[in-house]
């Protein structure tokens, strides 16, 4: 089935009016656009939602008054008389009925509270009641292969009953790799996350981080800032002498990041469990830059963030005397990821943006598949080869731009609930 378009963004627009504001445009920022629109990457898109080609500043999940907004939010437009929420209960397992079935039936699942105590919650009877899983990326696929349904080999060395072999759960794992250049500012910088956004058109999107007081321990406000961002990076102070410029370890730590994302990544990985403990996390190889084009669109986006640097709209955020090269030099020497660093012979020459990528890749979290629509659901969601059972989150989709997901998946639940709900009137 293909999507109902005006349902989507429907979908969309009944998430924004509860959980998406329009960021103020603060002189970082307005520096990093005015920097993405000088070196080409056109038109001025102004504020807006839509993922289009050029430059824009984006929603924020945060209010004017420095509040942060969720998915929980949603229960807003919630009926209290027809939903109940069961806080502290993890679910660790869904229970088929096999037996006198042409294929296994979803009926209940194992859950535990707070406190450990397992308890068990069935369905009711009536074909329009199911189980809807949405454990994210990462939960979805170790849910499914701890309830018995996954590749069968996995499952067996586990020691779990397998309940269906389907070897696509936990397969095309993907994350959208991240590659971020710290930038030392000669003048305070305010404190944003995410807020202006360059799409290229070549592959990658191009965002900004900014925070006025690294190391300052000064409070951010919106507790989210580029801080975020140093907390994985922690360039030492004494990195930062530069021909005419020394900071001491005293000096408080100004600046910002700009970083880019390659979108819809090529670069396929996949989730395994680990033990058969819920509580254990599965392990996860998502396999940045595996394909050759993920790196060269990655190598594209720092030559656009260079061009931004060198720009003039971004020059008083940039001491003059600091090449590009010392500032990807700056960022490859802190501890990134667990890639070894250069040593030997030439170390301590300026990383092509190759190297750059490779040893600095990071994740912002953008985690998607291992449950992907027509390899493990099919296009209503309903888990192929079993009964009463869908999965809807992040883990169904198999192409995700360089934009932050929560909207889509946000929209997502919505969206297939609305349809579930007219599924239902119509079957009456």
């Amino acid at each position: 089935m293909g999507w109902d378009g005006g349902l989507a963004n429907e979908s969309y627009r009944w998430v924004e009016a509860k959980v998406a504001f329009q960021p103020p445009m603060g002189r970082w920022q307005t520096a990093v656009r005015d920097g993405l629109l000088e070196v080409g990457i056109v038109p001025n898109n102004g504020f807006t939602y839509d993922h289009i080609n050029g430059t824009k500043f984006g929603g924020t999940i945060f209010d004017h008054n420095g509040d942060r907004h969720t998915a929980a939010d949603l229960l807003e437009y919630a009926d209290p008389k027809s939903i109940t929420v069961l806080l502290h209960a993890t679910v660790h397992r869904i229970l088929f009925r096999t037996r006198g079935t042409t294929k296994p039936i979803a009926n209940g699942v194992v859950y535990r509270d707070r406190t450990g105590q397992a308890h068990r919650a069935y369905l009711k009877e009536g074909s329009s009641n199911e189980i809807i899983v949405s454990a994210g990326t990462l939960g979805s696929p170790q849910l499914l292969m701890l309830s018995g349904v996954g590749p069968s080999a996995q499952l067996q060395a586990q020691t779990i009953t397998v309940v269906m072999d389907q070897p696509h759960v936990g397969q095309g794992m993907y994350d959208n790799p991240m590659n971020a250049v710290f930038i030392p500012s000669p003048v305070p910088v305010e404190v944003s996350l995410i807020e202006v956004v360059g799409i290229t058109g070549e592959g990658t999107y191009v965002e900004a981080a900014g925070g006025e007081n690294f190391g300052g321990g000064g409070s951010s406000g919106s507790g989210s800032s580029a801080r975020d961002y140093y907390a994985m990076f922690s360039p030492k102070a004494t990195l930062l002498e530069s021909n005419s410029m020394k900071l001491s370890s005293a000096q408080p730590f100004q600046g910002g990041f700009i970083l880019e994302k390659v979108m819809g990544p090529l670069s396929t990985g996949h989730l395994e469990l680990r033990t058969r403990n819920p509580n254990d996390n599965p392990v996860v190889t998502f396999n940045y830059f595996q394909h050759p084009d993920d790196l060269k669109r990655c190598v594209r986006g720092i030559q656009t963030i260079e061009r931004v640097v060198q720009s003039k709209a971004f020059a008083r955020f940039k001491y003059a005397d600091m090449s590009f090269e010392y500032l990807l030099n700056l960022t490859a020497s802190t501890p990134v990821n667990l890639r070894p660093p250069r040593s030997g012979p030439g170390a301590s020459l300026p990383p092509s943006a190759e190297k750059f990528c490779q040893h600095t890749v990071t994740t912002i979290w953008h985690y998607h598949g291992g449950c992907v629509v027509g390899r493990v659901v099919d296009g209503d969601y309903k888990v192929i080869g079993i009964d009463r059972l869908r999965v809807i989150d992040m883990s169904t989709v198999g192409y995700c731009p360089g934009t932050n997901p929560q909207a889509t998946v946000m929209m997502l639940g919505r969206y297939m609930g609305v349809k579930i709900m007219r599924e239902r009137l119509t079957n009456k």
